[in-house]
């Protein structure tokens, strides 16, 4: 490295630029933008000695400025519009795009909306202020029209674990519906008949598929008369108080069926609180941590979101890589995990 210190005094104060970078590597500016911006045409061994002095000096890329010469105009971000990035669905979504999106140079800029209709516009408005490349939406509003001339534009735009409204564009969902209906089938065929569905918000268009799944299985064995449906429940107290109003009544389901992982374990805390965790049968929808170590182990409907996650990565790839296609839907199979719960026989 004796020979590049050489070329450059390093006593200027601030952040070093791509003038710095390019003087000790004895370089121009121009090697060393195509360089840093990954761009063909410059031999290994100059870019080895470019990304050496970059190192040595500690020089990060400035994307905006980067941009304003780039003839793509890229700036090397993606907009990630998710209900929470606290929650564990979310959160692996958010880490398989990132895992997706690293070996491009690409930033993710995450956000929570908290399924709140009115927040998903301004976020979404945000993020395209910042002139991401593409974004990746978790939809809430009831209505995505407002995207309709950003597509037209070419940005691209996927969408995940819920279809669109108002306009047609990529997406990669759970198989919702089916997957309720599986639970549902699966309690039934443990012999129950009296059993609860305790969902999420019926504005939520994942809720109402799984509403459906379950009705439309009951139905074909015929107890639609002896179901319960619960709504509105988003978050676990509300699902608790929910669930301890129909284990106490005067006749109670001997099986539920959580359509949402908030509400599985208010459920839990329920049939805890009542000691009937060995006498009710329970199946949640979406798997959780430690979910197999409980006594009894809790029989889920899991979700796949790391798949759902890097299946939307790798569509908007291929959107930034000029594929112009018609949008698709993508739909990722859930699966049922026996794990005890959700095979207790009715008393």
């Amino acid at each position: 490295m004796t020979t590049m210190s050489n070329r450059y005094t390093g006593s200027k104060p601030g952040r070093p630029t791509m003038k710095h970078v390019a003087a000790l590597a004895g370089v121009g500016i121009k090697t060393v933008s195509r360089v840093m911006n990954n761009e063909p045409g410059v031999a290994e061994a100059t870019r080895a000695q470019v990304l050496r002095a970059a190192e040595q000096l500690k020089y990060q890329l400035d994307v905006n400025a980067g941009n304003l010469r780039r003839s793509d105009r890229r700036t090397r971000t993606l907009g990630l519009v998710l209900p929470s990035v606290a929650n564990q669905f979310s959160g692996e979504i958010h880490r398989a795009v990132e895992d997706a999106m690293a070996p491009r140079g690409i930033a993710v800029f995450a956000s929570s909306v908290d399924d709140d209709p009115e927040r998903e516009q301004p976020v979404v408005a945000a993020l395209l202020q910042r002139r991401v490349d593409g974004l990746i939406v978790t939809p809430a509003a009831p209505d995505q029209s407002y995207l309709v001339s950003e597509l037209e534009h070419e940005l691209p735009v996927v969408f995940v674990d819920r279809e669109p409204v108002g306009l047609a564009a990529d997406c990669v969902t759970s198989d919702n519906r089916e997957g309720a209906a599986a639970a549902a089938a699966h309690l039934i065929g443990h012999g129950h008949r009296r059993i609860a569905y305790l969902g999420d918000l019926s504005t939520i268009q994942t809720a109402r598929e799984r509403r459906r799944g379950f009705a439309e299985e009951a139905a074909r064995a015929g107890i639609t008369g002896q179901t319960f449906t619960v709504e509105e429940l988003h978050d676990s107290r509300a699902a608790q108080e929910a669930a301890t109003r129909l284990l106490t009544g005067s006749e109670p389901p001997t099986a539920i069926f959580a359509a949402q992982i908030l509400v599985t374990l208010g459920v839990l805390r329920a049939l805890k609180e009542l000691g009937l965790q060995h006498r009710v049968a329970l199946v949640g929808f979406d798997d959780f941590e430690l979910a197999d170590l409980l006594d009894p182990g809790v029989t889920v409907v899991a979700q796949h979101p790391e798949q759902i996650g890097r299946l939307a990565a790798e569509r908007l790839l291929a959107r930034l890589d000029g594929q112009r296609s018609r949008p698709e839907r993508f739909v990722v199979p859930s699966t049922l995990i026996p794990r005890g719960s959700g095979e207790i026989p009715p008393a």
